[in-house]
């Protein structure tokens, strides 16, 4: 009876100690995986805000991200800057003037577009002087709130534009027929002849018409009238 109890007490302890070392293997295992796994190196190579991933685990800066966009920027564009005192003022030698329709029916508006194809830069000071009517000798007068800040100068190639008010569309109007007027640049610039745009011209009322300023872009906010 002695012996068999010393026996099973040694097995006892035998198991207990490998069940021990099995544990501590387990452990040992799980601790490397996470300090060395996929999800380290997950993140790592994950791209970050504002990137796209591309094949080949490569990222893709946004478009217009970066220094290098916008290098050809204000080329052949009408500004208000500073260059205005160098730029000499432009002549109907320098610009052409062309009108056309703005917006629809009933056609109250028109767009005058001054670009220019002189090859140098130029400007254009104040509004554009437009007779209409024979019977009318005296210009359409401007609309003061639309006047920039500086002449308008024009790259080679860049346009100038100025809005112009016929009439108010109203069926009582008296309004006169016109196929082609006159516009004067002003600061000795001269006169040019535009043609009327629409197959039967347009009509003005004198009672209505206005003018706007030249300006780099076409109806700015300070022009609507």
């Amino acid at each position: 009876m002695l012996t068999f109890h010393h026996r099973t007490t040694v097995l006892a302890a035998a198991g207990t100690a490998a069940l021990a070392l099995t544990l501590t293997a387990c452990g040992d295992g799980d601790s490397g995986g996470k300090s060395s796994g996929p999800a380290a190196g997950s993140a790592a190579s994950a791209p970050s805000a504002g990137q796209s991933a591309q094949p080949g685990g490569k990222a893709d800066t946004p478009k217009g991200a970066g220094g290098g966009a916008g290098k050809d920027a204000g080329a052949g564009k009408a500004s208000t800057g500073p260059g205005a005192a160098a730029a000499p003022v432009c002549t109907t030698k320098d610009v052409t003037v062309k009108a056309a329709h703005q917006g629809g029916p009933p056609y109250t508006h028109i767009v005058l577009t001054a670009k220019n194809t002189s090859g140098r830069s130029c400007k254009l000071t104040g509004f554009p002087e437009v007779e209409f009517l024979e019977s009318h000798r005296k210009h359409v007068p401007a609309v003061a709130k639309s006047k920039p800040a500086a002449p308008v100068v024009l790259t080679a190639g860049a346009p100038a534009y100025a809005v112009v008010k016929l009439s108010d569309g109203g069926v009582d109007e008296h309004t006169e027929p016109v196929t082609g007027f006159s516009v004067t640049l002003q600061g000795g610039g001269g006169t040019a002849a535009v043609k009327a745009p629409g197959a039967g011209g347009i009509a003005v009322d004198p009672a209505k018409w206005a003018t706007g300023y030249w300006t780099p872009e076409l109806r700015n906010g300070a022009d609507d009238f």
